[in-house]
């Protein structure tokens, strides 16, 4: 990007203080990942004011930075003032975007889901790099900081834009959508993440909808027909609809049939769509898999790229974001690292294939934290968790985190149950107890740690 200051601040309705510099070394909201010639946005967040970086930002080589307080930084720091610098932000990348497609050819992705986003995101960024320059989220960036930083790391040579839009209550995917409408808009999933916020399914799926409804004019929803909240969003569509379906229902336009596990638990399948019949074998662990390739397989054949070439990429692929059904080995035991976040439906998937590969006869543990922003229903959907385990004949269990106590109630008498308020206190225990052989299940809402014990693992 290269924008100068003057721009910048006509596009984010700021004021300019100081010299009309120019950007060229893009745009950030950590002063240690500034550059020469770059952007820093300085947000006041819930730990940290930005503000107070604004030396290291100009360190690191920053030339400008938007504020919301004109009498801070530098001297020689040129300011772009504010009201509000994550509005700004988001104003920002819309006016970037704007540009972009105003003088070339971008596709704008948006993938959104209680469940799967950043898999799916992996999946399709994966495909779409060997057919032209691509860009899509580090991570999770999918909120209302990470999504305008991507979106900003576009650039006129960019053919695919790959976002992953995330909400944890309403209103948050249109403002979203308001930064950027997608050409193509992924709906995989309404379960049951961040009630809290929501209040009832019913509501998180009327949430969910807005990105339908944001799409730019003409633009394709690409729906899970398996999912009846997400069957339901085809009205809400300006312009096509693509279903897929990973039960194979006929009226869905990409679905798969004729599933196997191998023993790893990866699955394979026949694609059908149209005339295209492929066989498929994916290179990620566990059933759900399925509905994630499908949804990046129908982002695809929407664009109009070759299905064989398509299908080729994704059998070559493997997870690629930490703690995302990463499969790793250490103490000779098999661990199945899913710990960035949790919700029911997650929970479920995970467990599903700890009950499939703890079929050889071993030892299976499950490592389970606490499932946040849930609100009144916590303690019912935990209890579900403990019952989902009882199924997956979980062996060990081991919970973490206050609030997640009821995942044990199901287990009593059939498992060796342990809790406790931390993850370093259940990675001790962990050290202790597992052997050669066992499975072992990492999962819990980022907050819970369960990811510190992941990681403390597949360091070994």
């Amino acid at each position: 990007m290269k924008y100068t200051a003057d721009w910048i601040a006509r596009a984010v309705e700021g004021r300019l203080v100081g010299e009309d510099t120019t950007v060229t070394g893009g745009v950030f909201t950590d002063s240690r990942d500034c550059q020469d010639q770059s952007l820093y946005v300085a947000r006041i967040g819930e730990s940290a004011d930005g503000h107070d970086y604004l030396d290291s930002a100009v360190e690191h080589g920053a030339v400008a930075a938007i504020v919301t307080r004109e009498d801070v930084g530098p001297e020689k720091l040129t300011r772009i003032v504010v009201s509000d610098a994550t509005k700004a932000l988001g104003l920002l990348a819309k006016a970037h975007l704007r540009k972009l497609r105003d003088e070339g050819d971008i596709d704008v992705i948006a993938i959104t889901g209680s469940v799967g986003k950043t898999t799916t995101k992996d999946l399709t960024a994966g495909i779409l790099q060997t057919f032209g320059p691509t860009i899509a989220p580090k991570s999770s960036f999918n909120n209302e900081v990470g999504m305008p930083l991507t979106v900003l790391r576009a650039d006129r040579h960019t053919r695919y834009l790959v976002l992953e839009m995330g909400a944890s209550g309403p209103g948050h995917l249109q403002y979203l959508t308001q930064i950027a409408p997608p050409d193509i808009a992924v709906e995989l999933a309404v379960g049951r993440a961040h009630l809290g916020g929501f209040g009832s399914v019913p509501a998180l799926a009327h949430a969910k909808a807005e990105l339908v409804e944001g799409l730019a004019k003409g633009g394709t929803a690409i729906l899970n027909r398996d999912d009846q909240n997400v069957y339901n969003m085809s009205s809400l569509a300006n312009g096509p609809v693509v279903y897929f379906s990973a039960t194979g229902k006929s009226g869905a336009d990409v679905r798969a049939t004729h599933i196997k596990l191998d023993e790893n638990s990866c699955p394979a399948f026949d694609l059908e769509a149209g005339d295209v019949l492929k066989r498929v074998h994916l290179g990620l662990v566990g059933r759900h898999q399925v509905s994630n390739a499908l949804a990046a397989i129908s982002v695809c054949l929407t664009l109009g790229l070759d299905s064989a070439r398509v299908v080729e990429t994704l059998n070559s692929l493997r997870a690629q974001s930490p703690h995302r059904m990463h499969v790793f080995e250490a103490e000779g035991a098999t661990f199945i690292d899913d710990s960035y976040n949790a919700n029911p439906d997650s929970m479920k998937a995970g467990l599903e294939v700890l009950g499939r590969l703890g079929e050889r006869g071993n030892r299976r543990i499950a490592v389970l934290g606490v499932m946040l922003e849930l609100g009144k229903a916590s303690a019912s959907l935990h209890r579900e968790v403990g019952r989902l385990a009882d199924e997956a004949r979980v062996d060990v269990l081991i919970t973490v985190g206050e609030g997640a106590e009821p995942i044990a109630e199901p287990l009593r008498g059939k498992a060796d149950i342990h809790h406790f308020e931390t993850a370093k206190e259940a990675g001790d225990l962990l050290r202790n107890l597992v052997q050669p052989g066992d499975f072992v299940f990492l999962k819990g809402s980022n907050g819970s740690g369960v990811w510190k014990i992941a990681d403390e693992f597949s360091a070994v």
